[in-house]
């Protein structure tokens, strides 16, 4: 009885994670179109250089809206798992108070301060014209931090509602809308940054409602801070987050004080559609981190490694196509933002290599954080970031945007091996049930008939919707000749019954 009981709730756990998921999914495919329309208007209407700048802000707003948290990121979500599976209210209260006033004074302070600094900024990052730029981002900051941090409290109650519908649809969506009325109008880069601005506090507002909603049910008793616990873990897994953030943006702020915004602006649309590819990780991860939490403080050994193992699979089997697309057709993916961007080919193919093993190894990083090994993550990723840097200033002068690319994906690979390792060796779970290599065998045949596509058919855009059509169904007649895994049937069947029964009833 013991045994069944546990399978069932095993099962429970992983039906619950794949409704977070599949919601994550649906927020992350509006999120990256959106994401992607906004990059390709800022180069079809401004040109490589202000795509170069923009990209340059947004990596100074990524990287400050992490200092701001000060590593709230995980802790809020972590802790209030916990202590809402040990029914805690009073130190779920004090969580939550503690994260979101330190971020809101964080968030605050850095940006006076960058405010102050941003002519000496935007000098140090070799661009004058990045002035406004960098005192826009100091607008946005608090903003991007507040919800962020509402966000990541919210999903602690597994459930995934407002971090996706608030931040992952409403927010680039309202982005996408205010960018392209601010560039009808001819404000260029800097009215793509006012936009962003003004979306991040409408955000903001709706993710502390959010927030106040799952508050609001939540019974009324004194508040315990557990500042010592807290603080310990969120102030080694803000380091964490920082090293991690540095690894994706030190390139693109290298490439920027190194180079021109031009290749800047040539790069990040090579990593926008990287990205792309990889979009199914973060909802993925998102939807995995809180049951992660919840599966190892309840000591589930065998559950976390099964959902270790689904969130992995799940990852590889959703963004293979577009790997395939990407390595095949690189130079017809990069016309769709212009001509001038075709030099990105080769660093597009190299960024896919590099974010191919990382989907393979999953979010293992997110095994090693969830299972309070943040000092371990945080050694990994201040490693790792040095020899980036280390890379990047020996490559970029040699070998330009290819050079960054190479020392990225090098990083890359390095850290997702040495974390899969650490999971399985430290924590004792490895991901179970991954089916890597059956979803790589798949693979082989898909790229073979992108390949003969690319030979045979004339015309880039005919090209490339023929390849990549080619690519999917040949991909997926190889899943299905493989057999997919029998979790994977059931979810499905699952997920199809429940919207079959909301369209009977919107009906």
């Amino acid at each position: 009885m013991g045994t069944a009981t546990s399978t069932s709730g095993r099962r429970v756990d992983s039906d619950r994670m794949a409704r977070g998921g599949g919601l994550n999914l649906v927020g992350a495919i509006i999120q990256q179109s959106a994401l992607l329309a906004i990059v390709t208007m800022l180069a079809h209407v401004l040109g490589k250089d202000d795509v170069g700048r923009y990209a340059e802000c947004f990596a100074l707003l990524s990287l400050l809206g992490l200092m701001a948290l000060a590593g709230f990121r995980s802790g809020l979500t972590r802790f209030v798992a916990i202590h809402l599976a040990d029914a805690d209210v009073p130190r779920l209260r004090g969580t939550i108070r503690l994260g979101m006033g330190i971020t809101a004074g964080g968030s605050c302070a850095l940006a006076a301060a960058l405010a102050l600094l941003a002519p000496t900024v935007a000098h140090v990052m070799g661009d004058e014209q990045l002035v406004a730029g960098v005192r826009l981002v100091a607008l946005t900051l608090p903003a991007h931090a507040l919800s962020e941090a509402a966000l990541a409290a919210t999903q602690g109650w597994r459930t995934q509602k407002a971090y996706t519908v608030v931040g992952r649809i409403f927010d680039p969506v309202l982005r996408l809308a205010l960018t392209a009325a601010a560039l009808w109008l001819g404000y260029g880069y800097l009215g793509a940054m006012w936009s962003l601005a003004i979306a991040s506090w409408v955000t903001a507002v709706l993710a502390l409602a959010a927030l106040w909603l799952r508050l609001k049910d939540v019974p009324h008793q004194h508040v315990v801070y557990r500042i010592g616990d807290v603080m310990s873990f969120s102030m080694v897994s803000w380091a964490s987050a920082l090293a991690a953030t540095g690894l994706i943006w030190a390139d693109t702020l290298i490439l920027g004080a190194m180079t021109d915004a031009g290749q800047v602006g040539v790069y990040n649309i090579a990593t926008r559609l990287v990205t792309l590819a990889v979009f199914v990780l973060p909802p993925i991860t998102a939807a995995f981190g809180p049951h992660m939490a919840h599966l190892h403080h309840s000591g589930d050994q065998v559950g976390a490694a099964r959902a270790y193992g689904s969130a992995t699979r799940w990852t590889l089997l959703l963004s293979m196509p577009a790997f395939v697309v990407l390595l095949v057709f690189p130079q017809q993916m990069l016309k769709v933002f212009g001509g001038g961007f075709t030099e990105g080919a080769v660093v597009t193919m190299v960024l896919a290599c590099g974010q191919l093993v990382g989907a393979a190894a999953g979010p293992c990083g997110v095994v090693l954080n969830m299972s309070g090994r943040v000092a371990l993550s945080l050694l990994d990723n201040a490693l790792v970031l040095v020899a980036n840097i280390g890379l990047n200033l020996l490559l970029i002068p040699r070998w330009g945007i290819v050079g960054a690319a190479v020392a990225w994906s090098a990083s890359i690979i390095a850290v997702n091996a040495v974390k899969v390792v650490q999971a399985r060796r430290i924590v004792g779970i490895r991901a179970e049930g991954a089916s890597t290599g059956k979803i790589l065998l798949a693979a082989l045949p898909a790229a073979g008939a992108g390949v003969l596509v690319n030979h045979l058919v004339d015309g880039w855009v005919a090209s490339l919707v023929v390849g990549a059509a080619a690519c999917g169904l040949v991909y997926l007649a190889g899943i299905v000749l493989l057999g997919p895994h029998p979790e994977d049937v059931r979810v499905w069947r699952r997920l199809t019954t429940r919207l079959g029964r909301l369209s009977r009833r919107a009906a």
